[in-house]
């Protein structure tokens, strides 16, 4: 690989040793190096981004009115100052709660945890969530959201920014978020 170059203008002295001014050629380390810094760089993947497909159908002049199954339907309302408001079933008999958003897994959790006892752990009767950003809400805390929604293994969750009901308004208002 590397080589030992002496140089051979120096004369000997009588009663003295010759002394070597060694010279080492790199050229060859450096051509490996090379070669092993492009090999790896086309036989490693660099970090893929991860991306969550989200798609929202086109609006259309017709009002269809989904209705979710209120024992197993979770909605979550984000606010400013990185707050949330969950609750679970219908806004009519909603025990509201305001949680920050850091904290939404536990409440995730929990629900996810209620609606499985309710319904003798059927897997078909999975939890439902009803995302809400109001107007007011960052972008961040909707990708938090979304990404708790992956981490929790939701099967069904919909992003529903049209239909923020008066209740659930004032409510917010209220709360001053």
């Amino acid at each position: 690989m590397a080589t030992l170059n002496e140089s051979q203008s120096g004369k000997a002295v009588k009663g003295r040793t010759k002394k070597t001014a060694p010279r080492v050629d790199l050229t060859a380390m450096v051509d490996l190096m090379f070669l092993l810094t492009t090999f790896f760089m086309l036989t490693t993947s660099l970090g893929t981004l991860n991306a969550a497909d989200i798609a929202k159908p086109d609006k259309t002049d017709v009002n269809v009115v989904e209705n979710y199954p209120e024992s197993r339907t979770m909605t979550i309302l984000l606010g400013k100052n990185n707050k949330a408001v969950c609750y679970m079933g219908t806004i009519e008999k909603a025990n509201m709660k305001v949680i920050p958003v850091a904290n939404i897994q536990k409440e995730i959790m929990a629900n996810e945890k209620l609606v499985a006892e309710t319904h003798q752990h059927n897997p078909t009767k999975y939890m439902i969530v009803i995302i809400k950003p109001a107007k007011t809400a960052k972008f961040q805390d909707l990708i938090d959201v979304i990404d708790e929604m992956r981490i929790a293994n939701i099967k069904s969750y919909a992003i529903d920014d049209d239909h923020i009901t008066e209740k659930e308004v004032a409510f917010m208002k209220m709360n001053g978020i």
